[in-house]
C-alpha cells in the first residue's frame, strides 16, 4: 500500500516536473522566435535546394569531376553573381540616364510646376514663413522615416545574409546534422522517420521545379508585354516580374506596382495595359497554371495550400510565405505517415501469381 503511494506519488511530481519543462522550453522557444525561424527557413532552403547541388556534382567532362561537394556550391554562387551582374549591366543603366536627363530638365520644369500651385485654392493665401515651416516639418519627418527604414532595411539585410551562411552550411554539412539528429531515436522510429522525411524532401524538390517554372512563364510573358507596349526598362522589369513571383500574392502586388508607375510615366494607355495584362494572368495562374503544374507535384489540394500561404504570411512575413507551402507538404507527409489511419487491405502487399492475388 504504501509502494503503491510512494509510486503515485513520483509519478506526480514526475508529472509537475515536466510540465514546468514544456512550459519553460515554450518560453524559450517564444523569445528565441527569430533565429528558430531562420534556422528553420535556412534547413527548408537547403534540402529544397541540395537535389540541385547534387545534380551539378554530376556534372562531368569525361571522368573528371570538377564540382564535388563545396566546388558545386561555390560554381551555383558564381551562376548566380554573374547572372545579378549581367541583370545590374543591362537594367541600372537606362534607369540612370533617366534621372539624369530629369535632373537636367529639373530647372526648366520646376517654375511652370509652382505657378500650377499657386493656382491651387487657398495655396495662394499662404505666406511664405507657413510654407517654410511646412516643408521643415515635411523635411523632417521624412528624414526620420527615412532614417527607420534604413534601420530595418539594414536588419533586414542581417537576417538575409545570416540566413544565406545558414543555408549553405546546412548544405554542406547539413547530413551529419541530420544523422545526428536521428541517432536520438530508437532503431525501427528512426527507420521509418528517415523514409518519411525521405518522402518529403522529394515532394519539396518538385515544388522548386514548379515554382521555377512558375517563375520563367511570368517572366518571359511579362517582358513579352512590356516590349510590346513600350514599357521602360521593359527587361529589368520582366526579370524583376518573375523573380518576386516566389513570393506568393505579394511578389505580384510589387510587381504589379512597379510595372503601373514606370508605364504612368509615359501613358496612362500602358498603366491599362499592365492591369489587363496581370488581371488575366493571375486568372490563368489561379484557374490553370496553379492546379496543372503546382498541384499535380506538390499533391496538395488548392485549399490547403490557400491556408498555408495565409499561415506562413502571418506567422513569417515574406519568409514564411516562401517556405509555406514546402512547410505544408512536410506537415501533409507526416500526418499521412503518423496519424491517417488506412484501411490494411490498401496497404496489404499484394503480388500476382498465375493470374491469383497473393497475399
Amino acid at each position: 500500500m504504501n509502494q503503491s503511494a510512494s509510486g503515485s506519488t513520483q509519478s506526480a511530481r514526475g508529472l509537475i516536473v515536466f510540465a514546468f519543462a514544456l512550459a519553460f522550453a515554450i518560453y524559450v522557444a517564444w523569445l528565441l522566435r527569430s533565429v528558430l525561424l531562420l534556422l528553420y527557413v535556412s534547413a527548408l532552403f537547403a534540402v529544397i535546394l541540395t537535389p540541385v547541388v547534387h545534380a551539378t556534382s554530376g556534372l562531368h567532362i569525361g571522368r573528371w569531376h570538377p564540382f564535388q561537394g563545396a566546388a558545386a556550391v561555390f560554381f551555383l554562387l558564381l551562376l548566380v553573381a554573374g547572372a545579378l551582374a549581367a541583370f545590374g549591366f543591362l537594367a541600372f543603366p537606362p534607369v540612370i540616364r533617366d534621372l539624369n536627363a530629369l535632373n537636367g530638365e529639373m530647372p526648366t520644369r520646376l517654375p511652370p510646376l509652382l505657378a500650377r500651385l499657386r493656382q491651387i485654392p487657398l495655396v495662394d493665401r499662404l505666406n511664405s514663413s507657413e510654407i517654410i515651416d511646412w516643408i521643415q516639418g515635411s523635411v523632417n519627418q521624412t528624414a526620420a522615416s527615412l532614417l527607420t527604414s534604413l534601420t530595418g532595411w539594414a536588419h533586414a539585410l542581417v537576417q538575409i545574409l545570416a540566413g544565406f551562411v545558414l543555408t549553405l552550411y546546412f548544405i554542406l554539412e547539413g547530413h551529419s546534422a541530420y544523422r545526428w539528429f536521428l541517432s536520438f531515436l530508437p532503431l525501427e522510429p528512426r527507420h521509418r522517420l528517415d523514409k518519411t522525411l525521405q518522402r518529403a524532401a522529394v515532394r519539396m524538390g518538385k515544388w522548386l521545379v514548379g515554382q521555377l517554372s512558375l517563375m520563367l512563364i511570368l517572366g518571359t510573358a511579362s517582358t513579352i508585354l512590356y516590349l510590346s507596349l513600350g514599357v521602360r526598362y521593359a527587361y529589368g522589369l520582366g526579370v524583376l516580374t518573375g523573380l518576386l513571383n516566389i513570393v506568393p500574392v505579394l511578389g505580384v502586388l510589387v510587381s504589379i506596382v512597379l510595372a503601373v508607375l514606370v508605364a504612368a510615366i509615359d501613358s496612362w494607355s500602358r498603366v491599362l495595359g499592365v492591369f489587363l495584362f496581370f488581371a488575366i494572368w493571375m486568372q490563368i495562374e489561379n484557374s490553370w497554371l496553379i492546379p496543372r503544374i503546382m498541384k499535380h507535384r506538390v499533391d496538395l489540394p488548392a485549399l490547403s495550400i490557400f491556408v498555408a500561404l495565409l499561415l506562413g504570411t502571418a506567422l513569417g512575413g515574406i519568409p514564411g510565405a516562401m517556405v509555406s507551402i514546402p512547410t505544408a507538404v512536410l506537415v501533409a507527409v507526416l500526418i499521412d505517415e503518423y496519424f491517417v489511419r488506412k484501411d490494411p487491405a490498401e496497404t496489404a502487399n499484394v503480388h500476382p501469381v498465375k493470374g491469383k492475388v497473393q497475399e
